[in-house]
């Protein structure tokens, strides 16, 4: 289970990478839990956390933030993988604090003697989660 606070909630939410959306690293809520903040936190504690970070490099622009994307979903999904079933991820990251966004920075490259354009796409800050175990 994914959470991400909205407001004094958290919610359940599902990731919705996009690399044609203006916010590329979003989460969309489902129905499911909705739990309150403070209750979160004397049910919950915190036992690890991650920074999920991805890189790619290509001549398409679009082809290179589609795969940073797809990196951080399967980082995403290992981190995922290796909870117990009372385990929680919860995305730290704030919104218009310290969200994950992709950056791109190009530069140009000769290729078989003609001018071309090469991308790197990183996700930058990292993507914050926390994994928190039920108490007792």
């Amino acid at each position: 289970m994914i959470l991400k606070q909205y407001g004094s909630t958290l919610h359940e939410v599902e990731p919705n990478f996009d690399a044609r959306a203006l916010t590329e690293i979003g989460f969309r809520r489902v129905r499911g839990e909705a739990i309150p903040a403070d209750r979160f936190a004397a049910d919950f504690e915190r036992i690890s956390g991650q920074e999920l970070e991805g890189v790619a490099e290509g001549s398409v622009h679009d082809e290179v933030e589609r795969e940073v994307l797809a990196i951080l979903q399967a980082r995403l999904s290992d981190v995922l993988a290796s909870l117990d079933s009372e385990d929680a991820l919860v995305i730290e990251s704030g919104q218009g604090v310290d969200a994950a966004k992709t950056r791109s920075a190009q530069r140009t490259v000769i290729e078989h003697g003609e001018n071309r354009l090469r991308f790197t796409i990183r996700v930058d800050p990292p993507l914050r989660v926390g994994v928190y175990r039920r108490r007792g």
